[in-house]
């Protein structure tokens, strides 16, 4: 039940950012009909794989500590709604810094770059990943849920969110520069995370959030804007090599020596 709800809100949230891109887009993109079927193929491949091993791992993890009266909020008494909101707070701070590893740790960083070898940005780049980086990442957090005793509902909730915005701010949409502006002091936009796909390093190491700018501006990872202006900036690694535009390369890329 938990996955066919978190299954629809993240179709519903793809729809409309699909619609979005054809009414708004920030720029064109020549490539689309190479790019998604290997994009929407790995990620339904994910999907798979993660539904036959641990895809309800998270939740699994949040009912056992309940239960079982593991982790820190099951040790004192405190109102529902406060670990609610905690459980959110403490999950997306976890993915920040679990993103920050996974750019500064190497062996990390050769399952994450599927994900940057896209060389455009819009709502597939968002399900673009190594399944090895989602199981870690499920692990992870599922250790996290039972450290904290963090809530079923909440974490159930933070899911949704996590994958909605992962499909809003990776879109290739046109946001008016005043509300992008405004909206960057809650939210991590379109254009904010652009700048986490540059080419360039130093902009590729920076706005790690997934969903609220906070973590970036709290701990000096954020970037306001990129060297080169949005639309013509260069994005993705390897843009020459069509081994990682294609299912089988982007699986073997983690373990290439290159």
């Amino acid at each position: 039940m938990e996955m066919m709800v978190r299954l629809g809100f993240a179709l519903g949230i793809f729809a409309l950012m699909c619609l979005l891109e054809f009414l708004i887009p920030r720029h064109q993109h020549p490539q689309r009909k190479h790019r998604w079927p290997v994009n929407i193929g790995l990620a339904a491949f994910n999907m798979l794989v993660m539904k036959l091993s641990i895809g309800a791992l998270a939740l699994i993890s949040a009912v056992t500590a309940q239960q079982m009266q593991w982790g820190l909020f099951n040790q004192f008494e405190a109102p529902d709604w406060v670990v609610f909101i905690a459980t959110l707070l403490i999950m997306d701070l976890a993915i920040y810094w679990q993103h920050v590893a996974s750019h500064l740790w190497p062996w990390l960083w050769r399952l994450h770059r599927v994900h940057h070898c896209d060389n455009e940005v819009d709502v597939t780049t968002a399900v673009r990943f190594h399944p090895f980086e989602l199981i870690l990442s499920m692990l992870y957090k599922s250790l996290c849920i039972i450290a904290f005793g963090l809530s079923p509902i909440a974490v159930i909730v933070f899911e949704v969110i996590l994958n909605a915005a992962a499909t809003f701010n990776h879109s290739n949409i046109s946001l008016p520069a005043r509300l992008d502006n405004w909206l960057r002091w809650m939210l991590v936009t379109p254009d904010m995370h652009r700048i986490h796909h540059s080419v360039i390093r130093e902009e590729m190491d920076s706005n790690y959030g997934f969903s609220v700018s906070w973590w970036d501006r709290l701990f000096g990872s954020y970037t306001a804007h990129p060297s080169q202006n949005y639309v013509d900036m260069a994005i993705g690694l390897h843009p020459d090599n069509p081994l990682y535009a294609r299912f089988l390369g982007l699986l073997r890329l983690p373990f290439r020596r290159n």
